[in-house]
């Protein structure tokens, strides 16, 4: 007869440099939607958990913005956050892209080697190197730190994903199931919407303009004719900014009133009725007060 498995549980952090994939692991493990990704770096600002429930197994994932050298209040935060989540968490998953290691990757090891917890080396966009390249990417690493394990995947072809959950499983201490089966993320709703909105913005708009740009769900609770009444603002450091995100006769913040509505409602799994507008706040990045309003409050750290 065989023997019942230990239920495990417990805390994973995933860090790496900005747009090696995390967010996109992430969303492969818990399988829904819960991080945005884009190609421009440093989507990520807050810490976000995702959360994934087997039947022998549960792990919160926290995915960290990129680490990478701060220059203004909200690059602080996002530092802040990164190294914030390398405390009390079970097992940290260094990720890195198929490439060998470089000196960004070298001041990760370093943070990661003083979390003193297990740790596993992700090795990310795999389908997109020849397998030959991958031994000695890997010997890269190993002189960066002791990685309990090497773990080539791929996040968005979900190539290696069933390895990973087992070398999970084997190092997360035996635990309770702190969620229920069906959490996906601890992060409220209005939270998750803000995200999207954002998404739209970072994949339709010009390089500079969207880490001028943060999103704010003022409401969010009431339905009128079966549709849930959104309302968001979106806030940008310039006034030219607010031109490029309004767009010519309104035609970009339509388009990206569109986009997020259709994100949204397959997140929420009902019809939307989206309202966005786009509000001045200069220089918000580097404004302490207002980081705190709209949800990058240092004291999470």
């Amino acid at each position: 007869m065989d023997q019942k498995k230990a239920f495990k549980s417990g805390f994973v952090a995933i860090v790496g440099r900005p747009n090696v994939g995390k967010s996109t692991l992430m969303n492969r493990l818990v399988g829904e939607k819960i991080a945005i990704t884009s190609n421009k770096p440093q989507t990520t600002r807050n810490r976000i958990s995702g959360i994934y429930t087997g039947d022998d197994m549960q792990a919160i994932f926290v995915d960290t913005p990129g680490i990478f050298k701060p220059h203004s209040d909200l690059d602080n935060y996002m530092d802040k956050a990164s190294f914030g989540s390398l405390k009390d968490v079970d097992l940290v998953m260094f990720m890195v892209e198929a490439a060998p290691a470089g000196k960004g990757d070298e001041y990760i090891a370093d943070l990661v080697k003083k979390a003193k917890v297990p740790a596993l080396l992700v090795i990310n966009k795999v389908d997109e190197v020849h397998p030959d390249k991958l031994l000695p990417i890997i010997d890269s690493y190993r002189k960066l730190g002791d990685f309990k394990e090497f773990l080539p995947v791929s996040a968005t072809e979900g190539i290696g994903i069933p390895d990973l959950l087992d070398s999970l499983y084997k190092y997360l201490p035996e635990g309770p199931q702190y969620y229920s089966s069906d959490e996906i993320t601890d992060r409220p709703e209005y939270f998750i919407v803000a995200e999207l909105i954002r998404e739209q913005i970072l994949h339709l708009t010009g390089q500079e303009v969207p880490h001028a740009t943060a999103v704010a769900v003022e409401r969010m609770n009431q339905r009128v004719n079966g549709k849930l009444q959104i309302e968001a603002t979106i806030y940008v450091e310039r006034d030219g900014q607010k031109g490029i995100i309004i767009g010519k006769g309104g035609s970009m913040l339509k388009k990206i009133g569109i986009n997020s509505r259709k994100a949204i409602e397959s997140l929420l799994g009902e019809k939307v009725n989206l309202r966005l507008w786009v509000k001045v706040q200069h220089n918000w990045r580097s404004d302490p007060s207002f980081l705190k309003m709209i949800g990058y409050d240092k004291k999470e750290l």
